[in-house]
């Protein structure tokens, strides 16, 4: 039977479903195809969809089917030890052409999802700059798209295609895994399977759109509303309209998404409505979920729309009557005049949208109007006011009056700082009467650029500020200039310099250098950097011992000390603290842990004996030595050609050694020496012998 149709669409893919999930790769390497499954939980029943993400994978399923596995994982919140599994569908795919026929005469997505799998043609059309969007080159990838994307906003559908599955024999007290696997043949396509783990008592409504908004323009209202807060749950929206909030209306015949619009927002939906002016419209919204489901309705927005005013003013001259009185000159079209009722001057310290009106009631035909009560920095507009409640607004207009006498440079700056950092400033108040305040300035070091602490200028003079105590700067800065109420600034004051409580020790000394030499131990360090630093101690402690002995105090600069009580095969861990004025003593040194060796020589192995053996072609070594610390021996060898040298190491209990690397005629020196276990060595033994 050949099933041709063309499709026509004003829809655009859904973002929510499966529909977009047609062949991802990675880095140009195609990924395995494989099924995803999402779910529903209603009060009686579970409801699974799934997709696979390739289109030749969901041609060969449609051929082959899918099977439904479930398995019980949990029952009264208990871990079963073995999941209990039942086949809910061992073959479950698309139902047969004939049981389509009549459904699709009535029904868009069955016709949609029919065409997709049974139809010999599929071609797609469309408006609103569809193909530009979807862009798709082969006919396989289109019949995928759109059959899915149709699935989507079907179940009953989505079930007849053999992409859903109803559970109704789920109980409340019990949660399954699902999985959904291909019954393709491994040999003709790998396909992985998909599961979801869920049970009957996460059931929950669906909730209803939300931040849904209307802004009510001329002849028009532009509906918005954030989709990805409920991304999870809806990929498309119905818009209804009402003109008495009671009966409302579908305005649009299809489901629409976020990409109906050609430049779509990361976080909202834009819908234009076009409707009559000076009339009331209410709006709401309902979401449409994977499953088919229509949401709550939104919230209603309600409101009217109004002509706009065709003219425009625009101020566009000031004139300065004095400091504080102003003429300000405007500009609208004299045939505007009868489409308003007057205007009103507004204004505003910033140029913000906090503007109050301070002159109303003026008359259409004025083009000036005279404020007398300016502050030193004043923004001005213009509105027109239309006589159906609608207004125009001019852009704004800066007035400044001239002001450049600077205050005076302020004095008597005083200061005290607690031990917990609290700074407490005062000085003399100034005398001008426009005054607007001071700004304070703090620094750290004298010579630095200082820093603004004051966000704005403060009106008393006294001001509180806190610093840090434990810091490496010993003393704070401060100055601060007057403002006026024309942002004119004074030069700064002289400069107080506050010293900070002593409560911070003195930097650590540091460790550069060391050297064990003949049993002595020189050290070298690099003393505190810190100021006030009164002496430097070190302290030492022996072996595992935890008491520490101060072995040197020095108040010069001095940086190095030889310790030559250290003894022969002992530890010694050394930290070196720097103590100030204050008596604050600071953190150790990073502490070093050295060793003294043991230097004394031990005697020389005796019974030291070389003598060739012709039998076995090879000169035996032999010695004899009582001392039971030795670790090993080391033994050297030297002839006529070659210079002595270490020809192998044996451990403490042997006294033999052969060595078969020899030549004939070939005169050789052997040496020995031992090795103890503190480190130390014997004096070398030699033995001269020919082969």
């Amino acid at each position: 039977m050949k099933f041709k149709f063309l499709i026509i669409l004003v829809f655009i893919f859904t973002t929510n479903g499966f529909s977009q999930n047609k062949g991802e790769t990675i880095t140009g390497v195609e990924k395995k195809p494989e099924i995803q499954v999402i779910a529903r939980v209603q009060k009686d029943k579970i409801l699974l969809r799934w997709a696979v993400t390739n289109p030749l994978a969901w041609k060969k399923l449609n051929k082959y089917g899918y099977s439904v596995e479930r398995y019980t994982v949990t029952r009264d919140n208990k871990t079963l030890t073995n999941p209990e599994k039942v086949v809910l569908s061992k073959v479950l795919k698309p139902e047969p052409l004939e049981t389509w026929e009549k459904l699709i005469e009535t029904n868009d997505n069955a016709a949609i999802v029919a065409q997709g799998i049974y139809g010999e043609e599929f071609t797609v059309t469309g408006k609103d700059n569809l193909e530009s969007i979807v862009n798709l080159s082969e006919e396989m990838e289109q019949r995928f798209t759109f059959a899915l994307y149709s699935a989507d906003k079907d179940f009953e559908i989505a079930k007849k295609a053999g992409l859903g599955f109803e559970d109704t024999t789920a109980k409340i007290n019990e949660k399954y895994a699902y999985r959904i696997s291909s019954n393709v043949p491994e040999t003709e396509l790998s396909i992985d399977y998909g599961g979801i783990f869920v049970g009957l008592k996460e059931y929950e409504p669906l909730p209803k759109p939300m931040d849904f908004t209307a802004h009510f323009t001329d002849n028009s209202t532009m509906l918005s509303w954030n989709f990805k807060i409920l991304a999870h749950a809806y990929g498309s929206y119905y818009i209804e309209r009402s003109t008495d909030k009671v009966k409302f209306e579908r305005i649009t015949d299809k489901p629409y998404t976020s990409l109906n619009q050609k430049n779509a927002n990361n976080n909202r939906i834009f819908y234009v409505d076009s409707i009559a002016n000076n009339t009331s419209y209410s709006y709401r919204i309902q979401g449409i979920s994977p499953f088919g489901e229509l949401s709550p309705y939104s919230d209603i927005v309600t409101g009217k729309s109004k002509a706009l005013l065709k003219y425009v003013p625009h101020l566009t001259v000031k004139e300065f009557k004095d400091d504080t009185t102003v003429n300000l000159i405007w500009e609208f079209p004299e045939e505007g005049n009868n489409e308003i009722s007057g205007f009103e001057l507004k204004r505003s310290e910033q140029d913000d949208d906090k503007y109050s009106t301070v002159i109303k009631n003026i008359p259409a035909k004025s083009r000036n109007v005279v404020f007398d009560k300016l502050l030193p920095t004043n923004y001005f507009t213009i509105t027109a006011i239309g006589k159906n409640g609608n207004s125009r607004t001019s852009f704004p207009m800066l007035v400044q009056p001239v002001d450049s006498i600077q205050p005076a440079k302020p004095i008597g700056l005083k200061g005290v700082i607690d031990s917990l950092g609290v700074v407490k400033l005062t000085w003399t108040h100034n005398k001008e009467k426009d005054l607007l305040g001071y700004r304070i300035y703090r620094g750290n070091v004298a010579e630095e650029e200082f820093s603004q602490v004051t966000i704005s200028p403060s009106e008393p003079n006294t001001f509180e500020d806190k610093v840090l105590i434990k810091n490496l700067n010993p003393k704070v800065y401060y100055k601060i200039i007057a403002v006026d109420y024309r942002y004119n600034m004074s030069e700064f004051s002289e400069t107080l310099v506050l010293k900070k409580p002593d409560v911070i020790p003195p930097a650590s000394p540091v460790f550069m250098n060391y050297e064990i030499k003949e049993g002595a131990i020189f050290l070298e360090w690099a003393n505190s950097q810190s100021e006030d630093v009164a002496v430097h101690q070190l302290y030492r402690k022996e072996d595992d011992q935890k008491e520490w002995k101060l072995v040197l105090e020095t108040k010069d600069k001095e940086e190095k000390f030889q310790d030559k009580t250290a003894l022969e095969g002992h530890t010694y861990t050394y930290a070196i603290f720097a103590k100030d004025e204050s008596k604050l003593v600071s953190n150790p040194s990073p502490e070093i842990h050295l060793f003294v060796p043991k230097y004394s020589v031990m005697p020389s192995v005796k019974g030291f004996f070389a003598q060739a053996n012709k039998i076995t072609n090879t000169i035996d070594l032999s010695w004899e030595y009582s001392n039971n610390t030795v670790d090993s021996f080391e033994i050297y060898k030297a002839s006529d050609k070659d210079p002595l040298q270490l020809i192998q190491v044996v451990v403490g209990k042997t006294k033999r050694l052969s060595d078969p690397t020899i030549a004939i005629n070939t005169t050789y020196k052997y040496g020995i020496r031992a090795v103890f276990k503190d480190g130390r060595t014997s004096q070398m033994e030699f033995y001269t012998v020919k082969f």
